[in-house]
């Protein structure tokens, strides 16, 4: 007698929604730095960032292509720290796979014509950026401080983009400040923006102080200045590669972190 096999059927992932509120940036402090360390120039960004946490076996949607891509992606980045303190040679190896794997099926060929889709507020999950050796020690990242999220939110009405680096110190109440840097960019080609530098700063003032000597190492790690090609985009993640040769892989945001 034939045994009829039933197909699991995969949870669909809801669609997200990004909330349109406002978001005032921190109250700069005085200049301590070679790089553009002042006020910002008044520009108010109308979309507040989310996050959300995935696990990556939930991660599959019947109705996206590159779900499963998207799922390995989650499942290789897993109990990494987004790659900063950096991974095996093998790890980095699977993960581009995965990324040129997605890069393949674009369903965005030509993302600077749509930048709907690029618009609003992401969450790095990962990057080939990397902070070792003394640069880690200088900055107190080995024990004393720790990372948090790296949020970017981007308003093509404007061409600005903020990115937000949180951090929190060990042994001072656990004191929680933000990295702010303020970009400006513009469309170079169908995929690929042009970034300028604009200013930065850390709050709030107690944070700044235990930086303040290294804080031009920081900003070298950091600044998004040059150019980013878009190599993928669609509702809930980003691919980007820059002109130092780095990857970043951002996925839409979905819970307040404001």
């Amino acid at each position: 007698m034939a045994t009829n096999l039933m197909q699991p059927q995969f949870p669909q992932l809801s669609k997200i929604k990004i909330p349109i509120t406002s978001l005032s940036l921190p109250t700069p402090i005085s200049n301590y730095t070679k790089f553009k360390h002042c006020p910002f120039s008044g520009f108010r960004l109308r979309i507040s960032c989310n996050s959300q946490e995935h696990n990556s076996s939930l991660l599959v949607d019947d109705e996206d292509p590159n779900a499963l891509t998207k799922a390995s992606i989650y499942q290789a980045i897993e109990g990494i720290n987004r790659g900063v303190f950096g991974v095996t040679s093998a790890k980095k190896k699977e993960i581009e796979d995965l990324v040129m794997e997605l890069e393949a099926n674009n369903p965005t060929p030509n993302p600077t014509h749509t930048l709907d889709k690029v618009s609003g507020c992401w969450k790095l999950i990962y990057s080939t950026i990397t902070i070792l050796g003394s640069k880690r020690t200088k900055l107190g990242l080995r024990d004393f401080i720790n990372l948090g999220e790296f949020l970017q939110i981007i308003d093509i009405a404007e061409g600005k983009a903020v990115n937000t680096i949180k951090f929190s110190a060990k042994g001072l109440n656990l004191l929680n400040g933000l990295l702010t840097i303020q970009a400006s960019f513009s469309v170079a080609s169908p995929s690929r923006v042009n970034i300028n530098y604009d200013n930065s700063q850390i709050t709030p003032e107690q944070l700044m102080n235990l930086f303040k000597k290294n804080y031009d190492l920081l900003l070298s790690i950091f600044n998004p200045e040059g150019w980013l090609e878009i190599t993928y985009v669609d509702d809930s993640m980003r691919i980007g590669r820059d002109d130092k040769g780095n990857i970043f892989i951002l996925e839409r945001a979905a819970n307040d972190q404001f």
